[in-house]
C-alpha cells in the first residue's frame, strides 16, 4: 500500500494492510511540511526458528510503532525513528516488512529452550 505524502493532512488517516499473517493498523498524520506521524500497531503471528535447538515455533506478537516519515533527508540524532521516503510516496508494505524482518533477525528461543540452562548440543 502506498500513499502520496501531500495527500496526508493534519487529521488522521487510518490505514490497514494485511502481511504474513500480520495486521498492520494506524493512522497517519501531518507533522509538518515534510513529515509525518505514523502511529500504529502490529498484531499477528510469526513462524520463527529458535536459535538453540534448531526448531521452529510460532510467535504471537502485538506491538506499538511510532515513527516519524519524511520527504526529505532529515540529519538529526533527536529522533532516530525516521523513515526516508525522497519520492515522495509512503510505502506501507516496506515498513511492515522492515519490521518483521526486524523481529525475525532477533535472537528467539521456543518454549522449551527458554528456561532451560543445561549445556546444548545437537548434530544435524
Amino acid at each position: 500500500m502506498r500513499v502520496v505524502f501531500d495527500k496526508i493532512g493534519h487529521s488522521p488517516k487510518p490505514f490497514e494492510l494485511d502481511i504474513e499473517n500480520i495486521s498492520f493498523k494506524g493512522t497517519l498524520t501531518k507533522r509538518g511540511y515534510h513529515r509525518v506521524r505514523l502511529e500504529g500497531e502490529l498484531d499477528g503471528s510469526l513462524e520463527l526458528i529458535c536459535d538453540r535447538c534448531g526448531d521452529g515455533f510460532t510467535h504471537n506478537m502485538t506491538a506499538p510503532l511510532a515513527l516519524t516519515l519524511s520527504d526529505e533527508v532529515i540529519e538529526t540524532e533527536d529522533d532516530l525513528d525516521i523513515i526516508e521516503f525522497i519520492d515522495g510516496v509512503i510505502d506501507l508494505k516496506f515498513i511492515i516488512q522492515s519490521e518483521i524482518a526486524s523481529v525475525q533477525n532477533s535472537y528467539h528461543n521456543c518454549i522449551q529452550c527458554e528456561n532451560d540452562d543445561e549445556a546444548f548440543e545437537k548434530e544435524f
